[in-house]
């Protein structure tokens, strides 16, 4: 599943792509993703400007000049693939309602081709889902704050997290710290492959129990000071690379992601530990059906 690095690549080509543009049709080729699309979806689109693009964890908030949010969550497998004017003139569009005709570029024939949003400018976007676990909503900015999907999320790992905050939600928590992590209520964007990347660099042991990273004063220790930042740091290079190459990840021109070459930990069963000094070997566990990554020499 994409991660919030992903997202963030994801949000950053079609911000550069549909800002100012104007909706001029969206067709649907299904009824539903993970969810039912909202009624009259396409036709509360139609004619709308996008005026801005933002990321809420792992969702995409697509505004509106009525201000209206488009909310896009890929899923375990959804992307969007960016068609230009230029590109589209050389398809010919018509009977391309209801079978996709840009299958050579999204894949599968065009048969998961859930979604075209056709702009007047002649440009097409074509939303992909094979798995269709992505999530289509569309409300008025003023619900933005009892969406249920968004209401209940935590702080994000840039802009108002820092280790008291972790701390203060770690206090009494009995679980592991890479469960821990990955609850979105606890910070949010921080998936499977990022955990075991920052505790890995952080050094702290995946199954340790997130209450011990605090004092009995309720402070950060050491450890957590390190988590936090290794957190910020492991997401801002993956971001930087574009992502990861995982499950064919690819942004909206189809370039893949390169974090995957700097893995240091994820993956790596049974392979050298890669931290300077270390000599340790790599071993995999499961905590909450995720596969997580760990060497047991260097994290404790």
């Amino acid at each position: 599943m994409p991660e919030l690095p992903e997202v963030e690549t994801v949000k950053t080509g079609l911000a550069k792509a549909w800002i100012g543009k104007t909706i001029a049709q969206v067709i649907l080729r299904r009824e539903n993703l993970r969810y039912p699309f909202p009624k009259r979806f396409a036709e509360q689109l139609q004619g709308q400007t996008i005026t801005n693009i933002r990321r809420r964890a792992k969702y995409m908030l697509i505004d509106t000049n009525d201000e209206l949010v488009f909310l896009s969550h890929l899923g375990m497998s959804g992307k969007y693939t960016i068609f230009s004017a230029e590109q589209v003139s050389n398809y010919d569009l018509k009977n391309s309602v209801k079978q996709s005709i840009f299958g050579a570029k999204t894949g599968f024939d065009g048969r998961h081709d859930h979604m075209e949003i056709r702009f007047t400018d002649g440009s097409i976007s074509v939303y992909t889902d094979p798995r269709r676990f992505g999530i289509v909503k569309l409300f008025h900015r003023a619900e933005e704050t009892v969406e249920p999907l968004l209401e209940v999320l935590g702080p994000e790992p840039f802009d108002d997290w820092n280790s008291q905050i972790a701390a203060d939600r770690c206090r009494n928590k009995r679980s592991p710290i890479k469960t821990t992590l990955l609850d979105q209520r606890f910070v949010v964007g921080v998936g499977n492959i990022y955990a075991c990347e920052a505790l890995h660099n952080a050094g702290i042991s995946p199954t340790k129990l997130a209450s011990s990273l605090v004092t009995k004063g309720g402070k950060p220790t050491k450890a957590l000071n390190k988590l936090v930042d290794e957190v910020k740091i492991v997401l801002n290079k993956a971001i930087a690379a574009g992502g990861s190459t995982l499950n064919d990840f690819a942004d909206v021109e189809g370039n893949l992601g390169y974090f995957s070459h700097h893995f240091t930990i994820y993956g790596r069963e049974d392979q050298p530990c890669l931290k300077a000094g270390c000599a340790g070997t790599v071993e995999r566990i499961v905590q909450s059906n995720r596969s997580t990554f760990w060497c047991p020499r260097c994290q404790k």
